[in-house]
């Protein structure tokens, strides 16, 4: 279709202090690479600047009232260092000026505010992994799942922190406009095109310490006599040339 034929879809982000920069140019840069598909702009709670995590603020040109004009609206993270119940609760608040039927995504501790409004009782969710102990505690109403990138419940989708912000988005650019599209914006944006909203946030694997077997030298020697015949023997002879004397792997 022509793209000029498209309804442009309107995103509004909402920013708080604490924000995390990364975080919160994810929307900009992923939704930004579907050719005009997508137009995004970004709120804090009183139209003024917010303070990030890092050490500058950020100006904003929106009000919450931006709100009411969104197609989505996705709540940026913010620290949770020194945790106030009330910050999610204020954004909370805020989310009065969202209209019904808009979808409504959380990034990371996002998820906090999504579940102090009540969106997320009795739902599935998740956040970043290492804000599940306290996300528990303070909402034991939702069904938080800490070991997967995102969650879609419809109308209302939380992803894990981070990186994983580029997954949610990336979903729904795939949604939206399908998979051709959304290839094309992960291949700008220098990204996988999919990774599975069920996939692990982390997985702990560590790194096997070398052993004798180890064929990584041997390898190594064969990539670099790709000029002359090599067989799977003259493979072999070499790697236990290896193991007896590791000076071989240098001839």
């Amino acid at each position: 279709r022509d793209p000029a034929m498209i309804k442009v879809h309107r995103v509004v982000v909402l920013a708080s202090h604490g924000v995390y920069p990364f975080d919160l140019g994810i929307p900009h840069r992923v939704f930004g690479a579907a050719d005009g598909r997508y137009e995004v702009v970004t709120c804090s709670i009183d139209g003024h600047p917010v303070r990030t995590n890092a050490d500058f603020s950020i100006s904003v040109d929106h009000g919450p009232e931006a709100l009411r004009t969104a197609d989505t609206v996705i709540i940026a993270p913010f620290h949770t260092g020194n945790p106030r119940r009330q910050t999610p609760v204020d954004l909370a608040q805020v989310l009065a000026y969202v209209a019904p039927g808009t979808r409504i995504v959380s990034t990371c501790t996002g998820a906090f505010v999504l579940a102090a409004a009540g969106l997320l009782d009795g739902h599935r969710a998740t956040t970043h992994w290492h804000a599940t102990g306290l996300f528990r505690e303070w909402y034991p109403r939702v069904e938080l799942d800490p070991n997967v990138l995102f969650v879609d419940e419809g109308d209302v989708l939380t992803s894990a922190g981070a990186a994983a912000g580029i997954d949610v988005c990336l979903h729904l650019v795939r949604k939206d406009h399908g998979s051709e599209i959304a290839n094309r914006v992960a291949r700008t944006c220098v990204v996988p095109p999919w990774r599975d909203g069920g996939q692990a946030q982390y997985i702990e694997h560590p790194v096997p310490d070398a052993t004798a077997n180890d064929t990584s030298a041997a390898r190594q020697w064969a990539l670099q006599n790709l000029h002359q015949p090599l067989t799977l023997s003259d493979l072999a002879e070499h790697s236990k040339a290896i193991a007896a004397d590791p000076r071989v792997s240098l001839l």
